[in-house]
């Protein structure tokens, strides 16, 4: 069979982090979850890879001071920034993933291209000398940092895509927790907590309380509901779950027929989808999307 004839629809989901986000700012945050899903979604209509349209989101993330990812990062409790980022390959089961970076301009690029390479995590000034290695983007700390007016920004932006061949990849970004402990890693670049793909259930990108994620594993949990139930009720259980330890989480979710779905405990939590059969909508609350995809 031709790849034309095994060629199906496609779907992309974006995030910008499961916060409190204020009334003033709430179309900022479904602007810019707007704009990096038209260049994902860019890459899926051209035939392009679930890959490269989940780094291509999440680099116009971390381009975005709207967000806490890249441009936009916060200072730790010594007043410097640390950022992590993963994507993960669903067809491959592939993983790169940074930690505790300062200077890398595009943290998820770095990760994208661990991809093919034997590490999956590299943290720090290891990852930065891996970065100078594959002729990644640099900056200095200071160029990152924005006035957030008020808004913490503690959060982690994502995005998680199927391609027309059936390839789904999963990514997170994130500029760090406010305050943090130096050298704190939260939940965004370990693989079944922050985020997990495979080809033969989905994929899922979080955000939310980092330590609370890695606690309860919830990616790898959603992923497991998932193999029995739609996104929807694999979202709740997930959310029920960590109950059990408390904290906040927003979590995207596309199955492996092109479902999507998405769900949060936060306040709010910025979200923008599109499908090969669907326009695109961007929403603050899940309580605006009629979507129901329990089907």
């Amino acid at each position: 069979m031709s790849e034309v004839a095994n060629r199906r629809a496609w779907a992309i989901i974006v995030h910008g982090g499961a916060k409190p986000i204020a009334p003033e700012l709430h179309q900022a945050h479904r602007d810019g979850c707007l704009r990096a899903l038209a260049v994902g979604q860019a890459v899926l209509e051209a035939g392009g890879s679930a890959v490269v349209a989940v780094e291509m989101s999440v680099r116009a993330l971390e381009d975005d001071a709207t967000f806490n990812a890249g441009y936009g990062a916060v200072r730790n409790a010594r007043g410097d920034i640390e950022l992590d980022a993963a994507i993960m390959d669903g067809a491959s089961l592939a993983v790169g993933a940074v930690a505790a970076v300062k200077t890398l301009r595009h943290p998820i690029s770095v990760a994208a291209t661990m991809l093919s390479q034997t590490p999956v995590l590299l943290v720090g000034d290891g990852a930065e000398m891996f970065g100078r290695e594959h002729d990644a983007e640099f900056c200095a700390p200071a160029d990152l940092l924005v006035d957030r007016r008020g808004d913490p920004g503690c959060d982690t932006v994502g995005c998680v895509a199927l391609d027309s061949l059936g390839n789904i990849a999963a990514g997170t970004s994130t500029g760090g927790l406010t305050g943090c402990h130096p050298g704190r890693v939260g939940d965004s670049p370990l693989p079944g907590c922050g985020l997990y793909a495979d080809n033969q259930v989905g994929g899922v990108s979080l955000s939310g309380e980092g330590e609370s994620l890695i606690r309860t594993t919830l990616a790898a949990r959603l992923m497991h509901s998932l193999e029995s139930v739609a996104p929807g009720a694999a979202i709740d259980a997930a959310l029920a779950r960590l109950g059990r330890v408390g904290g906040e989480a927003g979590l995207v979710v596309i199955d492996a027929d092109g479902r999507i779905g998405w769900g949060h405990t936060s306040a709010q939590f910025a979200v923008a989808y599109a499908s090969a059969g669907q326009p695109p909508h961007a929403f603050i609350n899940r309580d605006e999307d009629p979507q129901e995809d329990s089907a």
